[in-house]
């Protein structure tokens, strides 16, 4: 993507506070008209619910479109930056969310949540670590002047690894704690929200710059998905959070102890590979947006298989729900905390060649 990443907007800026408004929204839908939901959950198939799929795939696919996977052979020559992205996010990322939520559900929240509650608590967290963000990362990489053409390489990497482990990853992790997943609905939510709507970004794509041009897509194409994008997201919250009404009225500090976590799980993400960059000496950069892909989280992928998973009223899809609450506040201290630190990388200039230097 040759153009400049445009900057948080209003919604992105704010997302928390619409998520927020979604649950509050969500939860008076499901108290006083219980039929609503009653009405969604009869549209099932293999467990996934198609109204809440079809939602989502107004989320991932404006996604895809932006993905330009001939990036990825030029960044052949530079590969510092990516092997800190990979290794980052499917050697390190998924373990350490397991870990962090059994720690704090097992163990620090035993007292408060029970042991089934607490077991789709840790699943759901576990759905959220092994999908790394392909969508905001740009926003978070152009507030911190990160290399944008970089950026869209270690997007497109992450998005072929996702198609490779991100079911195999999930399926031995949520094994740990005995949790049965059955493999051929995580693999239909694979192939739902990640291998069809990539090929279909990739074909899109494509087909209109071939017949309008890049300028064309992207200045003018890519904008008319900005509102469906939105609509879509909030929409999928409200129908979330009427299945979990009950649940959030009844333990409301439930949600603060899921988002403990996940709070810490960003920050120490980002830790390891800004640091890890810094200290292999790559420019600010590729070192910034190396570390904000790993914190932040595909939040769009992860709540659908939570869905297709445990279905609507799961704790599992409670907590990666959670994880969009708490995303956006968290990344933006971390963009501070990034553009605090340039100083700390080598040739950090604002603009830098092709693909970067290291």
């Amino acid at each position: 993507m040759k153009n400049k990443q445009p900057g948080l907007g209003v919604f992105e800026k704010y997302l928390s506070l619409w998520v927020a408004i979604c649950m509050v929204l969500g939860i008076v839908i499901g108290k006083f008209i219980p039929q609503i939901p009653n009405t969604f959950s009869r549209f099932e198939y293999y467990n996934v619910s198609v109204p809440t799929a079809i939602l989502i795939w107004l989320m991932i696919f404006p996604m895809m479109l932006k993905i330009d996977f001939g990036s990825v052979i030029s960044a052949s020559k530079k590969p510092k930056g990516l092997i800190v992205t990979c290794v980052t996010n499917w050697l390190i990322k998924p373990f350490t969310m397991y870990a962090l939520a059994a720690f704090f559900f097992y163990v620090v929240f035993k007292s408060w949540i029970p042991l089934d509650l607490a077991k789709e608590y840790v699943a759901g967290a576990v759905i959220l670590g092994a999908a790394p963000c392909t969508a905001m990362v740009f926003v978070w990489s152009h507030l911190t002047k990160g290399d944008a053409a970089y950026t869209l390489v270690q997007v497109a990497v992450n998005d072929l690894i996702i198609l490779i482990l991100f079911a195999p990853i999930v399926a031995l992790l949520l094994g740990v704690d005995n949790v049965v997943v059955p493999m051929a609905t995580l693999l239909l939510s694979t192939v739902l929200f990640v291998v069809v709507p990539l090929l279909l970004g990739v074909f899109t794509r494509t087909l209109i710059i071939r017949n309008k041009g890049l300028a064309y897509f992207e200045n003018v194409f890519l904008k008319k998905f900005d509102s469906v994008t939105i609509v879509g997201l909030l929409l999928t919250l409200v129908i979330i959070f009427s299945f979990q009404g009950e649940r959030i009225l009844a333990n409301p500090t439930h949600i603060l102890m899921i988002a403990v976590p996940l709070t810490i799980q960003t920050l120490l993400i980002f830790t390891l590979a800004y640091t890890w960059a810094r200290l292999w000496k790559l420019p600010h950069a590729i070192a910034s947006p190396a570390g904000m892909i790993g914190a932040s989280n595909f939040f769009e992928l992860a709540v659908a298989v939570a869905i297709s998973l445990f279905g609507l009223q799961s704790g599992a899809t409670l907590a990666t729900v959670v994880g969009v609450l708490v995303e956006v506040p968290v990344m933006l201290l971390l963009v501070k905390v990034s553009n605090n630190t340039r100083a700390w990388f080598p040739n950090t200039s604002t603009e830098l060649p092709h693909l970067g230097g290291e």
